[in-house]
């Protein structure tokens, strides 16, 4: 597997509660502009519209040596997941607080680009400070212990 995109703001703005894998709708300029690396998950989020699972706010730049043809780069894509799994993520998306965010982009084993996908709640300011303060603890101490050995 190959990582196209990683949104690292997400574990820090985010408690991440679920992980889960979706195949993406692409049109052809847009896998071109994946296999570049010329996207951005910035502020992306998915949501259940009439039983289907859209990812919004995802910046795929047009491809350079497209024509025409190229594609809007912010629309809005069709996630591809079994049924089940879509109306069971509607029903814990709908939650207050909770919203399902994109963590990566990726190529499987097979040329198929997918998508890790996280039900997430939205971290409070304070929150954030504690988890900074934690890990900057932990990270002394490994140092301390680094020196003692």
């Amino acid at each position: 597997m190959r990582n196209v995109a990683v949104n690292r703001r997400a574990k820090r703005d985010y408690e991440i509660i679920e992980t889960y894998e979706a195949g993406i709708e692409l049109k052809g300029t847009e896998v071109k502009s994946l296999r570049a690396g010329k996207v951005s998950l910035q502020g992306g989020y998915a949501k259940v519209v009439d039983g289907e699972l859209f990812l919004y706010d995802v910046h795929i730049a047009p491809y350079e040596a497209g024509s025409f043809m190229n594609h809007d780069p912010k629309r809005p894509r069709r996630l591809l997941m079994h049924k089940r799994e879509i109306k069971r993520l509607m029903g814990l998306s709908s939650r207050p607080g909770y919203t399902l965010i994109p963590l990566r982009i990726y190529f499987n084993d097979r040329g198929w680009a997918k998508v890790e996908l996280a039900l997430a709640r939205g971290r409070s300011k304070i929150d954030k400070r504690e988890l900074i303060k934690r890990e900057e603890e932990e990270r002394r101490l490994r140092e301390a212990m680094k020196y003692r050995r």
